[in-house]
C-alpha cells in the first residue's frame, strides 16, 4: 500500500472534542494547504465558553474516574494501549497531518507518530517508579514529601510538529494522575483530535483528554486564564510565550512550562569530521523546512574550513526538490503559510541588503504551494537580521573565526538560548565549550534529538522556561507538599 493519497478524499473531524464525542462547529479561521495553497477547512474557534465545558468536562472525569487515585500501574496500562492504538492508526493519522501540516507522509509513519507513541509510553513508566520521599527529622517528629497531580492541565501546542508536540504535553500530564484541555494550533488542528479519539477507544476514561480549536487570542487566552486549569504547558515563539505569561499573571498565578523559540548555533572546528559536519548541518536546516524551534540556524565555522565545509552544504541544499506533502516521495517541506513564506523572504531580504550575500536560495522555489528554497547566507555580522532574528525557514547563516574564543563569543545570542552544536574531534574542547555554550541543549557531533526521551529539552534566557520530555516532564506535571506530623 502506497502512503500517497488524494487530499480531497479525506473527512476531516471539524469540531472541538470533548468527553467522548466531536461537538460540530463551523469553521470560522480560513485554513489553506501548505503545498498547494489551496482552502480546503476553517478551523472552529472555542469561546470561553466551549473552554469551560472542556474544563468542567475534565474535571468531572478526574471525579469519576479516580484517575489520580487509582493504582499507577492501570494509568500505564490504559497509556500503553493507548500507544499500540496510536501505531495501529498511524496511516490515518499520518494522512490527516499531512494534508494541514508542512510534514511529508513519508516521515510520519516512522518517524513523528512512531516517537510519538514511544514518549507515550516512556511517559507512562514514570505513573507506578515515582514515590514520595521520608526526610529526616527528630525522632518526635516524621516528616515527608509527598506528590500529587496538578488536575486540569491547560496544554497549547504548535503547528510544526502537531503530533509529536502533543505527545510531549499528553504523556507526561496524563502519566502523573492529571486531565489535560488541549488546543492545537489552528492551521494544524485534526490530528489532535483524532489522538484524543484514539486514547478514548483504548479504554482511557472519557473526559481525560478534551480538544479545543482555536486561535490564541481567544481560546488560548480562554485556556492560560481559566481559574481551574491547574497548570499551563505551551510550546511555540517567544512573543506568544511572554504573552502567555502577561495572560496568567492578570488572570491569577499559577506553574507555566514554555519552549519558546531560539536561533541556535552549530561550532565547526578544523579537527571536524567535515564530512558528517556537512551532513548534520545540512540536515537540522533543511528538515521541515527549518521550521523548528531547535533548528541550527547560524553556522560559525573556523575560517581555514570554511570553504569545504560550505560546498559540501550547498550540494544537499541544492538537491532538495517541492513535492505535495502527501505525496510518499516527498522529502522536502512547504512553509505552513504565505503570510510565513512572506515573512522569511523579508528577513533575507534585509540581510542581504545589509551585506550579506545569498550563496543559494533567498528566493520562494517555483512550485505550487509555499515552498522556499534552502538559503545559505555569508558575509552577516552580529546585527544581520540573518543572525539576530528566528526567521522559522531553511535559512543558515554563516560566520567565521579563528580561535576558540571567537567561536564563543559568535555563539552567544542575547535573546536565545535553546540549543547548540559542536563539531570537533578534540574531547577536551568537546566538554569545555558544553560548559561555556549558554543553551539548554548541546549536541556534540551531531544535530538533533535521538529517540532517547530521558533527554530533557528545554531553553536558557528568553528560549523558555521549565523542560519537556525526560524525567524532568513527568516532575514538572505533579506538585509537592511537605507533611510533618508529630509521633
Amino acid at each position: 500500500m502506497t502512503l500517497s493519497f488524494d487530499p480531497a478524499s479525506l473527512s476531516l473531524p471539524i469540531g472541538h472534542f470533548i468527553g467522548d464525542s466531536l461537538i460540530p462547529a463551523d469553521g470560522v479561521i480560513p485554513m489553506h494547504r501548505p503545498s498547494d495553497g489551496k482552502s480546503y477547512a476553517g478551523c472552529p474557534r472555542a469561546d470561553a465558553d466551549m473552554v469551560d465545558r472542556a474544563v468542567e468536562t475534565a474535571k468531572a472525569a478526574l471525579k469519576t474516574s479516580n484517575w489520580g487515585g487509582v493504582r499507577p500501574r492501570e494509568r500505564l496500562n490504559v497509556m500503553h494501549r493507548w500507544a499500540d492504538m496510536i501505531e495501529r492508526q498511524a496511516v490515518t493519522l499520518a494522512r490527516l497531518e499531512a494534508l494541514s501540516s508542512t510534514r511529508p507522509v513519508g516521515h510520519l509513519i516512522e518517524g513523528d507518530i512512531a516517537i510519538s507513541a514511544e514518549q507515550i509510553r516512556f511517559f507512562a513508566e514514570f505513573a507506578d517508579k515515582e514515590g514520595s520521599d521520608l526526610v529526616p527529622t527528630d525522632d518526635g517528629n516524621l516528616g515527608m514529601i509527598v506528590t500529587e497531580p496538578y488536575g486540569v492541565v491547560g496544554a497549547i501546542t504548535p503547528w510544526n510538529f502537531p503530533i509529536s508536540m502533543a505527545a510531549w504535553k499528553l504523556g507526561p500530564a496524563l502519566a502523573a494522575g492529571n486531565a489535560v484541555v488541549l488546543k492545537p494550533s489552528e492551521m494544524t488542528p485534526f490530528s489532535a483530535i483524532y489522538l484524543a479519539e484514539l486514547a478514548v477507544r483504548a479504554g482511557m476514561p472519557a473526559g481525560l483528554i478534551n480538544v479545543v480549536l482555536g486561535d490564541g487570542q481567544v481560546t488560548g487566552n480562554a485556556i492560560t486564564g481559566h481559574p481551574d486549569i491547574a497548570k499551563v504547558s505551551f510550546t511555540g515563539s517567544t512573543r506568544a510565550g511572554s504573552a502567555i505569561m502577561e495572560n496568567v499573571a492578570r488572570t491569577g498565578i499559577k506553574p507555566m512550562t514554555l519552549e519558546l523559540g531560539g536561533k541556535s548555533p552549530q561550532l565547526v572546528f578544523a579537527d571536524a569530521d567535515l564530512d558528517k559536519a556537512a551532513a548534520a548541518i545540512a540536515t537540522s536546516i533543511i528538515s521541515n523546512a527549518g521550521q523548528a524551534c531547535v533548528a541550527g540556524s547560524r553556522l560559525i565555522v573556523e575560517e581555514s574550513v570554511a570553504a569545504p565545509l560550505v560546498d559540501a552544504i550547498l550540494r544537499y541544499m541544492n538537491a532538495v526538490q517541492p513535492m505535495p506533502t502527501w505525496d510518499a516521495a516527498a522529502q522536502y517541506s512547504p512553509i505552513i503559510s504565505d503570510q510565513q513564506r512572506e515573512r522569511i523572504h523579508s528577513i533575507v531580504s534585509a540581510a542581504v541588503a545589509a551585506g550579506g550575500e545569498c550563496l543559494t536560495g533567498g528566493a520562494p522555489m517555483d512550485a505550487p504551494g509555499y515552498f522556499y528554497a534552502p538559503t545559505l547566507i555569508a558575509g552577516v555580522d552580529e546585527k544581520s537580521p540573518a543572525v539576530t532574528q528566528e526567521i522559522f525557514g531553511p535559512v543558515l547563516a554563516l560566520q567565521t573565526f579563528r580561535d576558540e574564543e571567537e567561536a564563543l563569543s559568535l555563539a552567544a545570542h542575547p535573546t536565545y538560548g535553546l540549543a547548540a552544536g559542536l563539531f570537533t574531534r578534540d574531547l577536551s574542547r568537546a566538554i569545555r565549550l558544553a560548559r561555556s555554550l549558554q543553551a539548554g541543549t548541546i549536541w556534540v557531533n551531531r544535530y538533533g534529538r535521538s529517540r532517547d526521551h530521558i533527554l530533557p529539552t528545554g531553553g536558557y534566557k528568553q528560549s523558555g522556561i521549565g523542560k519537556d520530555l525526560g524525567r524532568e516532564a513527568f516532575q514538572a506535571n505533579r506538585k509537592s507538599k511537605s507533611v510533618l506530623i508529630r509521633l
